[in-house]
């Protein structure tokens, strides 16, 4: 078994209402209730060169976020801090094009490496902003127990922290040390997304997975904003799959996931698209559509233990109404573990529109999988100097970075 991108161990219906603030992503167009966007054309990945750009060597990135109404980048490091890279506009004159310059700051914002466990796949393992920008979310792995905690803290408008801020809205106890999970995402109805691998060890011994009264093996879906004094530290947005708790806990939104290493949405359908990591054998991509432009995945199960992809684990066979991957494919060429990416709705590379990158841990090369009613119609492997990819990034203007485990962040950029 290997697991994800940090040290690597041989290991529906819909609600459709809105969260407690507005998102700034561009909406879809809508005909009825079904989310409408204008498809990529099969076999345009062949014609896109893409390159590379570094803007920023740090240790250990595992996630990259940009923050509402700056321009300014933030990077996890797996040791515990939260780095900013200030990002500077030149504008266009009439002999020069715009630019962007990038500019890693010396000083943390924020620094937790005495409140966790550095180790393996342990660690500060994912951050998100409100969509105000004025809240920092981390998800890590905690002393001494290594439970996944997701803490918030407030934001000044110079990036500063006030450590004093801090709130704790989740605790989860995690059996094992691998499978953390660790993705946090701002949805486009402006709840928070909350990543939970199957609990580790391997072929999840328990079957947490497919019990969605379990938290772990599952995607939640949180209000943070609407705790209270006495009770959890956020709400159950009234639209979630179990919110009533009866057939499962009321934070589920998706289950059937081994360790969803990173999952995130179309900023323009809404559409979810996850990387989750295979067992031994095969790696998916899962790709939920919206109903307009919300909604995505509610309720689905994706298959996992019964299912690795679109095979069937250890005799299993795939569970009634379980959703199957988009996309899957085997260890046989050196391959060992899925990183979830983006679909690329910038502007900087306009063929490549429409399409979703991701890569594996073990092979360098950015990959594209573009995707049409269902179906993959295109893919291919950009050959890009990108070794052990542990995560993506996407910036305000829909530009997408790769983060490397040796340190560097790198920009996409047309090649």
């Amino acid at each position: 078994m290997l697991a994800v991108g940090l040290l690597v161990t041989a290991c529906s219906g819909t609600s459709g209402e809105a969260g407690p603030t507005a998102t700034t992503s561009p909406s879809p167009t809508t005909t009825g209730d079904t989310a409408t966007t204008i498809a990529p054309v099969a076999g345009t990945l062949d014609a896109v060169a893409l390159g590379t750009q570094e803007i920023a060597a740090v240790d250990e990135p595992t996630a990259l976020a940009a923050r509402p109404s700056s321009r300014n980048l933030y990077v996890a490091e797996k040791g515990g801090t939260v780095r900013v890279v200030k990002v500077t506009r030149t504008e266009a004159t009439a002999s020069s094009a715009a630019k962007l310059t990038y500019q890693l700051q010396t000083t943390p914002i924020l620094d937790l490496s005495d409140e966790l466990i550095n180790e393996g796949e342990r660690g500060l393992l994912g951050l998100a902003f409100s969509t105000d920008g004025r809240k920092l979310y981390v998800d890590y792995t905690a002393q001494p127990d290594g439970h996944t905690v997701v803490a918030e803290y407030e934001l000044g408008d110079r990036d500063s922290i006030d450590p004093q801020s801090r709130r704790e809205l989740l605790a989860v106890p995690q059996p094992y040390a691998n499978h953390n999970g660790g993705q946090l995402v701002f949805g486009p109805d402006g709840y928070l997304y909350v990543g939970l691998g199957d609990g580790g060890s391997g072929g999840d011994p328990d079957g947490r997975a497919q019990d969605p009264t379990e938290l772990l093996g599952s995607i939640l879906r949180i209000d943070p904003e609407g705790g209270s004094a006495d009770g959890p530290a956020y709400a159950i947005p009234a639209g979630n799959p179990f919110a009533d708790g009866v057939k499962g806990r009321p934070e589920v939104w998706i289950y059937g996931v081994r360790n969803p290493w990173r999952f995130t949405f179309d900023r323009t359908s809404g559409d979810l698209w996850i990387g989750d990591v295979g067992q031994g054998d095969w790696e998916e991509v899962d790709h939920l559509p919206a109903v307009g432009g919300f909604d995505a995945g509610r309720g689905a199960n994706l298959g996992w233990n019964e299912m690795e992809g679109t095979h069937p684990y250890d005799g299993g066979e795939n569970p009634d109404g379980a959703v199957l991957p988009v996309h899957d494919y085997s260890h046989a060429d050196g391959s060992c573990s899925v990183t979830g990416g983006y679909v690329y709705r910038g502007e900087a590379i306009a063929a490549l529109a429409g399409s979703y990158l991701f890569a594996d841990y073990c092979l360098a090369g950015v990959r594209g999988l573009q995707v049409d009613g269902g179906a993959v119609i295109d893919q291919r492997t950009f050959d890009l100097p990108t070794p052990q990819v542990t995560s993506f990034g996407e910036d305000g203007d829909g530009e997408l970075f790769v983060l490397l485990q040796g340190g560097p962040v790198l920009k996409i950029v047309a090649g």
